[in-house]
């Protein structure tokens, strides 16, 4: 059989946490075949990472906004060159990037699903041709626009014992569930790290609860959980999407910052629990990924809801790029016409295929 022809693309995303600029480089073809060469993640400083929370939250000026757009715009052609330069000879040859930008709202049922970043000007920063815009085709077909990255957990788990869950932990927590005859159901389970990030520097003025040094600290108010828990999102079937602020019910105010957190931490978690709970099967092992797989108290809650919690690393996987190679996946099933989503995975009508790419 003759060996597949791979494409070598970069991904880049800018996560719901807004700290920085994800990129990383591939080889793929669209499918099963995928070769990993490494990524970067080049941080946000302080004022546009403000700027960039504002806008996502709050109706800012347009002018401010289309500054801003240019401005992380920018900034990922920084990041673009910092990995060229970090993979000088395994990027030779690239010229497609995929280009998630930032999503500034995300409101399905009224057909909205909004990430910012000017394609045209990344591509002529970089020299590359830019796919973009992912998940508005899947929202204009009925689906949530969201999570777009079921289809490439499916692609990296072929031969994992099922069912198996992937979880990941960004801002917002979504979940993969894949069922011993290949079935799949996708979907957000609630809140990831954001309320928490939020909470941890409006309280202490750290940008995240470092190695869970103050979540640690802290005791679960359990009532907290349980009246959070009880608001309608947390009911609804998967597939379902939630916006990176759709949380900001879940008050924790009354506490110190240590039981804030602590009780932030098992929102997240028994969020989680609970939208597993309703899959076809429990899974065997649970894969997590993103951010929240460095905070030692959200693993640890896992690991006592669940009975095998790994770190995705254990795969050779990148918990803190999986997202930006998942776009460069994404990027290359866009030039074949291959669908990026399905019903299963975002409640779309069809199977589609999304984004826009540059000349």
């Amino acid at each position: 059989m003759a060996k597949k022809q791979l494409q070598k693309v970069l991904g880049l995303m800018s996560g719901t946490s807004a700290d920085g600029s994800d990129v990383a480089l591939i080889a793929t073809d669209g499918e099963n075949a995928i070769e990993f060469f490494g990524g970067l993640t080049l941080p946000y400083d302080r004022e546009l990472r403000a700027r960039l929370l504002e806008a996502s939250q709050h109706d800012v000026p347009l002018l401010e906004l289309a500054r801003v757009e240019r401005d992380i715009t920018l900034h990922h052609a920084d990041a673009v060159a910092e990995l060229l330069k970090m993979l000088p000879r395994e990027a030779e040859g690239t010229e497609l990037i995929g280009f998630h930008g930032h999503t500034v709202r995300h409101v399905a049922s009224e057909l909205i699903c909004w990430q910012i970043g000017n394609p045209w000007l990344l591509a002529e920063r970089t020299g590359k041709r830019v796919v973009s815009d992912f998940r508005r085709h899947d929202v204009a077909v009925g689906g949530h626009g969201a999570p777009l990255v079921a289809m490439f957990h499916r692609a990296l788990f072929p031969n994992e014992p099922r069912p198996t869950v992937i979880l990941n932990l960004g801002g917002v927590a979504n979940i993969t569930w894949l069922g011993e005859h290949e079935e799949i159901v996708a979907g957000d389970t609630g809140p990831g790290c954001g309320l928490l990030d939020e909470w941890i520097e409006e309280m202490s003025g750290q940008s995240h609860d470092k190695d869970g040094e103050i979540a640690k600290r802290g005791r679960v108010d359990q009532g907290i959980v349980e009246a959070a828990l009880a608001t309608p999102f947390f009911s609804k079937p998967l597939p379902r999407s939630a916006d990176r602020f759709e949380f900001d019910h879940v008050d924790v105010s009354g506490l110190s910052v240590e039981d804030g957190a602590a009780t932030l931490c098992a929102v997240t978690v028994q969020a989680i629990v609970r939208a597993v709970r309703r899959m076809p099967k429990p899974p065997q092992v649970l894969w997590v990924t993103g951010g929240g797989v460095h905070h030692p108290v959200i693993m640890r809650m896992l690991g006592e809801n669940f009975p095998k919690v790994r770190n995705v690393r254990e795969m050779n996987l990148n918990p803190d790029t999986l997202e930006a190679e998942c776009f460069a996946w994404l990027a290359v099933r866009h030039t074949k016409g291959l669908p990026l989503t399905i019903p299963e995975t975002t409640g779309c009508r069809e199977p589609v295929c999304g984004g826009t790419i540059t000349c």
